[in-house]
């Protein structure tokens, strides 16, 4: 319990939970993206939730997409549900530019 509320004592690694709440996975690109850091950095937040188990990370070619922990129990899940519920406007930047990676991408990959 301890571990899960350190993890979230950064604002980065918070939104980065709740950007993955609201999509139910993401790629680091989306995430450089949104939070506006380099992909070391992005890739540093996540590994950090990562190893305390509130994420499970999968490779697709060059990219790693990041996901809930089947293990994050329940009342972990609420905690990032009822935070992001509350504070809509504190993510409200992050999302946005989130969703735009997301349509670039998705135009991007249905071009080809």
């Amino acid at each position: 319990m301890i571990q899960f509320y350190k993890c979230l004592s950064d604002i980065n690694r918070l939104t980065c939970l709740c950007l993955i709440h609201e999509a139910g996975e993401a790629c680091v690109c989306e995430i450089i993206n949104a939070l506006h850091v380099d992909q070391p950095k992005a890739s540093q937040y996540l590994s950090q939730l990562r190893k305390c188990g509130l994420l499970i990370s999968e490779r697709r070619g060059k990219w790693m997409y990041y996901k809930f922990s089947p293990e994050l129990p329940d009342w972990a899940r609420k905690v990032i549900k009822t935070t992001l519920d509350n504070n809509k406007s504190e993510f409200e930047q992050a999302f946005t530019d989130f969703k735009k990676n997301q349509l670039a991408t998705d135009t991007a990959v249905s071009e080809d």
